[in-house]
């Protein structure tokens, strides 16, 4: 059974999953009954430095997933500050938590989680903070889709297209430190499997790491590379993606964004923190 499955069964019945209707409905897709604990999407960065993906995504889950309000909260800037938005929620039941928040990032990201929690804790509300999005097979299939956007890698089957050259290799460029790195290459296995390809992964940072992923790639007979950024374009980091690709000599596809399979994520994030939360 996977975590998801788990978390929905771990629920109390009147929040267990209904599957919605239409062909393009996964098991990713349910709705909350009213009164379920707002979702907050937690973003580092400002208001500005955002460019509006948040509110995207957050558009995505409402219409998607939830059928409820999702909010947005930053953790700089005073605009929308994650702590204002949190203070302004009331308590609906008192066992219950109010909210529900998730951080938008791919990984592991300790300056932006520790921020989160710590707000979090501050809060007048119950709220309880879920994990960070990655890593998780929905997002080796927004890579591939911005690969495919990038005409890098042929498009899945669903979408139906075809692209008549794709690239032999890619290189999966992840901000953070070593651990962050770990956990994407579980990501990049599924990337690699979708794309029948080889898939390295790197930190977006560091120039020798990807120059050696790319030198092993062309000693094994790969021609074109893509480099494929781990990041919504939110984090810091996101400004190396221009390096990374130059690094090794390579073209690259743009950030995730507001990607739905990153909106799906986030709301399985969300069930997940909150039948931890319940069942505590």
């Amino acid at each position: 059974m996977s975590p998801e499955s788990q978390a929905s069964e771990a629920l109390p019945s009147r929040r267990r999953r209904t599957p919605r209707g239409g062909r393009h409905r996964g098991d990713e897709s349910f709705k909350l009954p009213p009164g379920s604990p707002t979702l907050v999407l937690a973003v580092p960065g400002s208001v500005r430095s955002a460019g509006g993906v948040p509110e995207e995504l957050a558009r995505l889950i409402e219409i998607e997933h939830t059928g409820q309000p999702t909010l947005v909260g930053y953790l700089d800037g005073d605009d929308r500050h994650l702590g204002a938005v949190l203070a302004a929620l009331d308590q609906q039941r008192p066992d219950e938590p109010g909210a529900v928040v998730v951080p938008l990032v791919t990984g592991p990201d300790p300056a932006a989680e520790g921020a989160m929690r710590k707000i979090v804790a501050d809060a007048p509300l119950h709220a309880v903070p879920a994990e960070p999005l990655g890593p998780h097979p929905l997002i080796a299939e927004a890579l591939h889709d911005r690969l495919a956007d990038a005409g890098l890698a042929r498009a899945d089957r669903i979408r139906m297209m075809t692209m008549v050259t794709a690239a032999g290799g890619v290189i999966v460029v992840v901000p953070g430190d070593a651990l962050a790195v770990r956990q994407a290459e579980v990501t990049s296995v599924l990337l690699a499997s979708r794309l029948a390809s080889p898939v390295f992964t790197a930190r977006i940072d560091d120039g020798a790491g990807i120059q050696a992923a790319a030198a092993q790639l062309r000693a094994s007979g790969v021609a074109r590379l893509a480099v494929a950024p781990h990041v919504i374009g939110l984090e810091p980091g996101g400004e190396h993606i221009a390096a990374a690709a130059a690094a090794a000599q390579a073209e690259h596809s743009a950030p995730l964004g507001a990607h739905p399979a990153l909106a799906r994520v986030a709301a399985l994030r969300y069930v997940e923190a909150l039948s931890s939360a319940l069942s505590g």
